[in-house]
């Protein structure tokens, strides 16, 4: 598949700035300045750029508990979202939901989740309301091996199918639920051969590729936005860090050291570097041009999230659905 130099260099700084936010975090973690938790997506950065690169503003996405990588790649304010995961007021939910809940609807993105397979329906809603509304609107819902086994994830499968909507269900297969290995969850190594139940494509793809992941994606939004429905992409990757920021040793209590330097040779940046060094669409000088941009740009956001406020603490109520119940909150 033939793309511009611009759309591959766009498509490289995403990747950047997604590596350079998460290791700022890993820091920023460390150090106490981020409440909560944060679940990092360094390693895997060529799924959500390679999935998003095929998006317009106006198609949507919804995301996981691993989020920052999915809603960089659509285009979220790295000042918006550091303010949030310091829980300041000029966060993206006014510091009330922190990593896990990054949502900014005007440019379609419907919010990462706590909840491991809650993306799932979510995705599926926004396909029956562009089907409803007659667009051409599509929807990646990325999800995880884990979710893959929820009565949600087979529900929406189910629907979407059934109603032929325009949603691309997108599987970070990155080896691990939490902590346990998929041999340990699933008797199936491929998630996309689930795809059959449901009489929908199904593909399985190098995660760490961003244009094998690109390529996939590509051919299941030209399906989704001609009416035909539905598809689930695979995509085979690597989460370089724990679970969470606090997970001890990278996750050595159900994994070693050996078994994650294998991936962190297959750094999907590095890796698309080469490709456009020998393409000759990037040279070491552009690639260090880009980076100190992107550190910048991170730079800056630190300090604006430092310079935020808090939230006070008569506002704990505002913007929080509540539910009266016998005349209290």
């Amino acid at each position: 598949m033939v793309l511009s130099k611009e759309k591959k260099l766009e498509m490289y700084g995403k990747m950047v700035k997604i590596r350079s936010f998460e290791e700022r975090i890993v820091d920023l973690y460390a150090r106490g300045l981020v409440p909560g938790l944060a679940h990092l997506y360094i390693g895997e950065e060529a799924v959500a750029v390679g999935a998003c690169a095929n998006l317009r503003d106006d198609d949507y996405i919804t995301s996981t508990h691993r989020g920052h990588g999915h809603v960089i790649a659509k285009g979220a304010d790295v000042r918006s979202m550091m303010a949030e995961l310091f829980g300041k007021t000029t966060g993206y939910c006014k510091g009330k939901g922190g990593s896990m809940h990054i949502a900014d609807v005007n440019i379609g993105i419907l919010g990462a989740n706590g909840i491991a397979g809650g993306g799932l329906p979510i995705g599926v809603g926004a396909g029956l309301s562009a089907k409803y509304r007659k667009t051409d609107q599509v929807t990646i819902c990325f999800f995880g091996d884990g979710a893959s086994n929820n009565g949600t994830f087979h529900e929406s499968l189910n629907l979407a199918a059934v109603h032929e909507l325009p949603v691309i269900f997108t599987c970070e297969n990155n080896q691990y639920a939490i902590s346990t290995q998929q041999r340990m969850h699933q008797t199936i190594k491929d998630v996309s051969i689930r795809a059959t139940s449901y009489d929908i494509p199904g593909v399985t793809v190098e995660g760490n590729d961003i244009m094998a992941v690109y390529e996939a994606i590509n051919k299941a939004v030209q399906r989704a936005r001609s009416g035909k429905g539905p598809s689930l992409v695979e995509c085979k990757t690597y989460r370089w860090r724990g679970h969470h920021e606090g997970d001890p040793n990278l996750g050595e209590r159900y994994r070693s050291r050996e078994d994650i330097k294998p991936w962190v040779e297959k750094c999907p940046i590095t890796r698309f570097e080469r490709l456009l060094l020998k393409e000759k669409v990037l040279t070491k000088a552009k690639i260090d041009q880009i980076k100190e941009t992107v550190k910048k740009e991170i730079d800056e956001a630190v300090e604006f999230a430092n310079n935020s406020s808090f939230p006070k603490h008569e506002d704990i109520y505002q913007d929080v659905f509540q539910e009266e119940m016998g005349g209290s909150r």
